[in-house]
């Protein structure tokens, strides 16, 4: 079965009222790959607003959310608290999160449990610092990542694997499409290991680390990469190119569409 091919906008903490409206206004007024999943991640005092003005047919998610759903966690969002605004993804496990906020794999494994079984999709990021790469560890820790995952969570119809090392993210470094390719192949292999064929075959797999409207035509081509994560580039004109990424993939042969 054809995976379709998905592409985020993690907006991580920029943006304002006027930026974020002007952002998506531009979106709503650009032809976009009908084909292609679109969801836009902006922080979470203006997800309500986001919502309100994106056009049906792309989705918000939120960069992230608690594990619990109510109660006395303060500067925390539930689950139900995203439904009820309609927000129908969210980001966990960023790098960014497990880095600087010390989140570690089993509380990324609960929380993503808790969106799951809220009715929530989530983009489950998982990635490798340079030095773990260096040491020849980077499939052993993003596996590692996402087996805490599996061992609460068995139906992945909900899940985008996010792939994301760690030292290609706002350093303008990327992997090269064979690094990434490799990597995600990886990821399809142990899905089916663990999970079985029909979740490998149908977990959409997608990159992120400084994709451009430059590097994004070749990544879209690869066989296990369907589609990206897009950090700062979300924020720009250039956000388009990159959803419209795969229309090209379609021109020189690609049957994923």
């Amino acid at each position: 079965m054809a995976r379709q091919f998905f592409v985020g906008g993690n907006f991580k903490m920029n943006g304002s009222v006027e930026s974020i409206k002007k952002i998506i206004s531009y979106l709503n007024d650009a032809k976009l790959d009908p084909n292609t999943e679109v969801v836009i991640a902006p922080p979470a005092l203006y997800l309500l607003l986001a919502r309100e003005h994106l056009k049906p047919g792309l989705e918000i998610a939120a960069q992230n959310v608690f594990d619990k759903p109510n109660g006395a966690f303060t500067g925390e969002i539930s689950v139900d608290q995203l439904k009820d605004s309609n927000i129908t993804w969210t980001l966990l496990g960023h790098s960014e999160r497990r880095v600087i906020l010390q989140e570690d794999d089993a509380f990324v494994a609960a929380k993503t449990k808790a969106a799951l079984d809220g009715g929530i999709g989530v983009i489950l990021c998982c990635g490798e610092s340079l030095e773990q790469r260096e040491s020849g560890k980077t499939i052993e820790v993003v596996t590692s990542q996402l087996k805490a995952v599996a061992e609460k969570v068995k139906d992945w119809s909900k899940i985008v694997i996010a792939y994301e090392p760690i030292w290609a993210i706002g350093t303008g470094k990327v992997a090269s499409t064979e690094q990434a390719q490799e990597v995600h192949a990886a990821i399809r292999q142990w899905l089916k290991k663990e999970l079985g064929d029909k979740t490998a075959e149908e977990t959409r797999i997608i990159y992120g680390g400084s994709v451009s409207e430059k590097n994004c035509k070749d990544l879209s081509k690869q066989p296990d990469i369907d589609g990206f994560l897009v950090g700062g580039a979300s924020l720009k004109p250039a956000f388009v190119d990159i959803i419209n990424s795969h229309l090209y993939g379609e021109e020189k042969g690609n049957s994923r569409l």
